[in-house]
């Protein structure tokens, strides 16, 4: 089972595919072994990698020059290759089972249930796991009453972001009176560090268009889109794949399988608008106006796209429908928690030791994702954060990392469910420049139409920039607290409403880093430039030269074993002196905003024996 998602495609993973079938073909082993594509296995920092079934052995970090090897070894002598295993940073002895890799164990597999397990473009792999059941029997035995009753008591609440309960929304929309109406897939997932839609889409098409089939036969619905950035083109083309399948098996177009519904479905592609993610932005652009939202309400279910009732639901939230139908509504509603039922898709990325997509239940405790699942922060640094929600997201810090994660505790932390997007940070993140980052990112993608988030955004970016610049002033954060919750309270859509989140959050949890840059002229994390100087120690230095060979402006000057010298104009505080050095004699030196710290220091290169005689005498 050869994982070809984007992130192990981007890795090599369809040369794999080739030296693969050609070595076992070599071998005289195509009888007895196959090769299988799938989509994202989910264990995306161990990529390129493969499964082999029935063994259940994990490889990763796969080359096309590993493969004759592996072969040999594994197929032809039955011995599994351990070099290719998952070794966890803090053990010797890889694990070679898939079930045995600490990644795996704590997640439970709702949406993902066939990652890694079926040829997303095969959709008799995907019938082989029930699929399409939930259909028939909606279609045989269950009105469109019943269906929207089922997922009301399910729990099931939107996995976009708002958490808007998915059978009220349904609800709604059926019994406006208005027709045609129509369904939509949201597929814009813009937020940095977040790829859960992509990879269900090129995990597991099926399920998403068996989810849509089954809410248009609910809602009444004979037409639906889904929505997909065009920087997804392995996604959109599995799904156009996944689509053409299901119209020639008579599960989409006219009289699905014999009955008097009909439903077709299409894809529209958005040029990559984050603003698009937001959903009267989404229905502007597919009807080929610009991407602004509208006040609402009236809400797109009355009052949607063409002005015609329409159903928005994420990726994620339309794959959970056929599951929930096959397996009623009060096993799904047994997941998780009071108010968050069911089970959420995350991409765990930043400073962590195991990177990639995982699917939790609801309830499950930041440390639990963290440390169990995440493995830890690598080189066993501290961790200091972790972000939600995406951009719009807070920055939860490691006071609260027993926090559970469901909508209302994120919530009261500061922070949101958001798409899914996790991204951890440790002891050598900057908590300020954090907050600039996003606020640049969520700037840059305002639609400009509200004067709060257009106008709000590029002062809170103004301010921001200042302080990570060292010139920070009194009344900096009772401006960021102020005009934060004034774009807030606001901003006409959710991109403004959620805005000021990383910076409102980032100055309630570290208000002190905040206060070191302005009161200081420091940083203490080291990441703002301007507010740190190099120097190297004479009286450590060793003349190697390594940090002169490594310099990338070439800032540095000296002779072998004599003391070297960085050039203060032409340093660009990246840092690589320190990295490199063998004994760190980079002296690293706060800046005041009057005054340098002084340190002694040597204007030419100065033999480093006569130092040391020196010292000695």
């Amino acid at each position: 089972m050869l994982c070809t998602g984007t992130g192990c495609v981007a890795g090599g993973a369809f040369r794999i595919k080739e030296t693969l079938e050609n070595e076992i073909q070599k071998q005289g082993l195509e009888k007895e072994i196959s090769v299988i594509i799938t989509g994202c296995n989910g264990f995306c920092g161990q990529g390129p990698l493969l499964v082999v079934q029935p063994d259940e052995i994990f490889y990763g970090f796969l080359n096309p020059e590993d493969i004759p090897f592996l072969v040999q070894e594994h197929f032809l002598k039955g011995r599994p290759v351990k070099k290719l295993m998952f070794t966890p940073p803090e053990k010797k002895e890889p694990i070679p089972l898939l079930s045995e890799i600490p990644f795996f164990k704590k997640q439970m597999l709702v949406v993902l249930r066939n990652k890694g397990i079926i040829d997303p473009e095969k959709i008799d792999d995907y019938v082989a796991r029930d699929g399409y059941t939930a259909l028939e029997k909606v279609l045989i035995s269950m009105t469109p009453d019943e269906v929207i009753d089922e997922i009301t008591r399910s729990g099931l609440r939107g996995r976009g972001g708002a958490g808007f309960p998915t059978g009220t929304k349904w609800k709604i929309c059926r019994t406006e009176q208005k027709t045609p109406k129509y369904i939509i897939c949201n597929c814009d997932e813009g937020d940095p560090g977040a790829y859960m839609d992509r990879s269900v889409f090129e995990s597991d098409p099926h399920t998403v268009i068996e989810g849509m089939i089954l809410g248009a036969y609910a809602i009444g619905v004979s037409r639906g889109y889904i929505y997909a950035r065009t920087e997804y083109p392995l996604a959109i083309k599995r799904m156009d794949l996944a689509i053409s399948h299901a119209r020639d098996y008579g599960l989409l177009g006219e009289n699905i399988l014999g009955t008097d519904f009909s439903f077709n479905l299409e894809i529209r592609e958005g040029s990559g608008a984050f603003v698009c993610g937001e959903e009267t932005s989404l229905i502007h652009s597919i009807e080929g106006k610009g991407p602004e939202p509208r006040q609402r309400p009236p809400f797109p279910a009355e009052f949607g796209i063409w002005d015609c009732p329409t159903v928005i639901n994420n990726v994620e939230t339309w794959a959970n429908v056929p599951v929930i139908i096959n397996r009623g509504a009060d096993w799904f509603s047994k997941i998780g928690t009071e108010t968050s039922k069911g089970t959420k898709i995350f991409s765990l990325v930043g400073k962590i030791n195991n990177t990639g997509l995982i699917e939790v239940p609801m309830g499950i405790t930041l440390r639990e994702v963290v440390y169990d699942i995440g493995g830890g922060i690598p080189d066993d640094k501290k961790f200091k954060a972790v972000q939600t929600g995406g951009p719009s997201g807070g920055c939860i810090p490691y006071s609260m990392i027993d926090v559970p994660i469901d909508y209302e505790s994120l919530t009261n932390a500061g922070s949101m469910m958001g798409s899914g997007g996790m991204i951890v940070m440790d002891e050598d993140t900057c908590m300020v420049d954090v907050a600039k980052f996003f606020i640049q990112f969520t700037n840059d993608e305002s639609c400009g139409k509200c004067t709060t988030c257009r106008d709000g955004s590029d002062a809170l970016l103004e301010v921001l920039t200042n302080i990570t610049n060292g010139n920070g002033k009194e009344g900096d954060l009772e401006f960021l607290e102020e005009a934060g919750n004034a774009i807030k309270d606001a901003s006409m859509c959710g991109l403004g409403t959620t805005l000021p989140n990383p910076v409102l959050s980032t100055l309630k949890y570290f208000r002190d880093e905040y206060e070191a840059h302005i009161k200081e002229s420091m940083c203490p994390a080291l990441v703002c430039k301007n507010l740190i100087k190099y120097y190297i120690l004479p009286e450590k230095c060793t003349g190697c030269r390594l940090c002169l060979k490594n310099c990338p402006p070439g800032a540095i000057k000296g002779e072998l074993k004599h003391i070297h010298i960085i050039d203060q104009s032409k340093c660009t505080k990246c840092g690589t002196c320190l990295d490199v050095c063998p004994t760190k004699v980079s002296a690293i030196i706060k800046v005041s905003g009057k005054e340098t710290e002084k340190i002694t220091g040597i204007e030419e290169p100065y033999p480093v024996k006569r130092r040391e005689k020196e010292i000695k005498k």
